[in-house]
């Protein structure tokens, strides 16, 4: 049975905006179901532990799939979600796998946070793969390789695309926008259209670009572990 660690972002206030964000539900729960419907060990990890912020936007009814209609109605999984560990207190090395979830809480908390760092670095030092989706790549800002080059140099990556941001009104709100930070970071950033699913697998690396991708790069990440 393979051992997935789902890590969720801790950070509910969207700048100084008075707004609320968090973790995007449909980035949380396609994956979630991906992962359990094909037999995998799930533990769920924020940086604080506990209940983690529900990005209120993604709780619109206009943001609702078959996924997260599914997780409404799951309580089993309602409650692994209201306690979940904190990162800090898991041992990094027992996991098969990383996924990172999105939403905007991520770009401050889990992209600045050593103990995701270090998680990234030995995940993928240890020849395990790692994988996020829309707001997420963001936790890809500072880990490196062993040779001390981000993570991302050379990769082909995607995330949230700067037109995506800009849709949203957020530009000016973010801490600093994925894309211009994976391309920062030497990435070979690629991009479908907006809002449409499209996910980028190199190596051990899987990035999403949006919420609609979230079940695709469930699915890549199954599709490195089962060849690994």
């Amino acid at each position: 049975m393979k051992q997935i660690l789902m890590v969720l972002t801790s950070h509910d206030q969207l700048g100084t905006t008075g707004a609320k964000t968090g973790f995007w539900l449909e980035e949380f729960a396609a994956p979630y179901y991906v992962f359990m419907d094909a037999g995998a060990k799930i533990t769920l990890a924020s940086v604080k532990g506990g209940q983690p912020p529900l990005d209120p936007k993604s709780d619109d009814e206009a943001s609702q799939t078959v996924a997260t209609r599914r997780f409404k109605a799951d309580l089993s999984a309602q409650a692994l979600l209201a306690r979940t560990f904190k990162l800090s207190d898991l041992p990094a090395t027992v996991y098969d796998a990383v996924f990172y979830p999105g939403g905007h809480g991520p770009l401050w908390d889990l992209a600045e946070d050593a103990t995701s760092i270090a998680l990234i670095e030995s995940t993928l030092a240890a020849g395990k793969p790692v994988a996020a989706v829309c707001h997420a790549p963001g936790v890809l800002r500072h880990p490196k390789s062993p040779d001390g080059r981000s993570v991302v140099q050379g990769k082909n990556v995607t995330g949230f695309t700067n037109t995506e941001e800009d849709a949203v009104g957020l530009t000016q709100v973010v801490p600093f926008l994925v894309e211009d930070m994976l391309v920062k970071n030497g990435g070979s950033y690629t991009k479908g259209p907006d809002w449409q699913p499209y996910v980028v697998t190199d190596g051990l690396l899987i990035t999403g670009q949006n919420p609609a991708s979230s079940e695709l790069a469930a699915h890549a990440l199954l599709t490195v572990l089962n060849a690994g």
